[in-house]
């Protein structure tokens, strides 16, 4: 049996180390279902769940979130349930002006939001920071066959290591 130098063997474990670092990359993407079945996100890690009230149009509100923590920045999307289009209206607007007071003086932009078979009312909504806070988050909503109406919110707080990685993210939501 052939012996294998010292140098060589340090070289193979060199090599399956590198390869064993390339099969654990920092943006594991994956689906994870949110709000029962009315979304699917792309998440680029192992999500965590969690629940907790907010105030949102002068009522504490029952929302859920999942999400997760890689490459720089944080992903998330946040649900709740509203009892009609009015209502989901005017969580947004509460959902929105309570995210922009915690920016305080950073730099905003809103603009339209898309996301097909999004609901038109109340309509997608896009905002992104420029500056120090690096933040980017769509609303949006999808009106279910009972009359209530999935919110959402989908947010990308950080700057990811990966420069497609917020875009991956927003182009991997999908409402059925």
């Amino acid at each position: 049996m052939p012996s294998i130098s010292p140098l060589r063997l340090c070289a193979c474990f060199s090599l399956l180390a590198a390869l064993l670092v390339a099969c654990s990359p920092t943006f594991n993407w994956r689906e994870v279902p949110i709000g029962g079945t009315d979304l699917v996100a792309l998440l680029p890690c192992k999500a965590e769940r969690a629940s907790r009230e907010l105030p949102l149009g002068g009522e504490q509100v029952a929302v859920e979130m999942a999400g997760c923590e890689t490459g720089g920045a944080t992903f998330a999307v946040a649900h709740a349930a509203a009892r009609s289009t009015t209502q989901a209206e005017a969580w947004l607007v509460a959902w929105r002006a309570a995210t922009r007071a915690q920016l305080a003086e950073a730099p905003a932009v809103e603009s339209a939001g898309t996301l097909a078979r999004a609901a038109p009312v109340p309509a997608p909504v896009r905002l992104k920071t420029q500056g120090d806070v690096a933040l980017q988050v769509l609303w949006f909503a999808k009106a279910r066959s009972d009359g209530t109406v999935a919110l959402y919110q989908a947010t990308v707080l950080g700057q990811p290591s990966a420069s497609d990685a917020a875009d991956t993210f927003f182009d991997g939501l999908r409402l059925p």
